[in-house]
């Protein structure tokens, strides 16, 4: 059945038109994202293992004592770079789309783009916040517990068994929100624009933030759902993200195909 989409206010000349979304639409793209994967999991695998590697390379950085309070505030940052890392995610999904070879080896041919400096230009903003965010943490640890233990057995103690790391959680995972919205809203719509068409960073990000002001809830929803899929894929020690984020990677690519009217293109159902 046709997912159909109510109509916005009129957008503005230099801005196309956006799409009120629904639940199904948030279902359509996760369902159009596996089916993406299940084609060249193969290749999608071998690329989706690079972000555990990351993590995994964290972890062991953290045992051997270097931050090991911001064990956690790092791979909670890590997901404010995820909407970059997917570019060349949507870059297969532009190329499958268009009925050209879409393999693992087209997976950087992103950087040929015209936009590629918009890319970059938001890579940096990304960059920025994520930099942002980890000197937040600190400061909010150091505030509420001191300096940081020995051990991670220490750590987890000391939160888990004090007030005031109770209190600390509380405040850090409230701030850490914030900025998780925020990179939502900028980059939800804007990366995948920029790989489908050669616009300014500036009009890229402006059109994702109308996208989000017209979605509140299903974008918040949206991102509830990718953050509870990495926190999945992340269990099975990180092994299971070389599968969640090619998924992600594609069904992003179908939601923004859902939000963003595309000259040319045929609707998205």
């Amino acid at each position: 059945m046709a997912i159909t989409h109510s109509p916005d206010a009129a957008p503005a000349p230099s801005m196309p038109h956006i799409h009120t979304i629904t639940t199904a639409d948030l279902k359509a793209s996760l369902r159009d994202g596996w089916a993406d994967f299940m084609e060249r999991r193969g290749d999608l695998i071998l690329l989706g293992l690079l972000y555990p590697l990351v993590g995994f390379f964290t972890i062991v950085a953290s045992r051997n004592g270097f931050h090991i309070d911001l064990l956690f505030p790092l791979f909670a940052g890590l997901t404010l770079l995820g909407p970059l890392v997917a570019t060349g995610f949507y870059e297969l999904a532009k190329r499958r789309e268009e009925g050209r070879d879409a393999g693992w080896n087209h997976f950087l041919d992103v950087t040929g783009r015209p936009s590629f400096p918009s890319i970059a230009a938001i890579g940096a903003l990304l960059f920025l916040i994520f930099s942002l965010w980890i000197l937040v943490a600190a400061g909010i640890y150091t505030a509420f517990l001191g300096l940081a233990p020995n051990s991670i057995a220490a750590m987890v103690t000391t939160v888990l068994t004090t007030s005031a790391g109770w209190q600390m959680m509380l405040v850090g995972n409230l701030v850490g929100f914030a900025f998780a919205v925020i990179v939502l809203a900028i980059s939800t719509v804007s990366l995948p624009m920029l790989v489908d068409r050669n616009i300014s960073g500036g009009d890229a990000i402006a059109t994702s933030i109308a996208a989000f002001r017209a979605n509140p809830g299903m974008m918040l929803r949206w991102g509830f759902t990718v953050a509870v899929l990495l926190i999945l894929g992340a269990i099975p020690l990180l092994i299971g993200l070389a599968v969640v984020l090619p998924v992600l990677g594609y069904a992003t690519w179908h939601l923004y195909t859902r939000l963003v009217e595309r000259e040319g293109a045929a609707p998205t159902v």
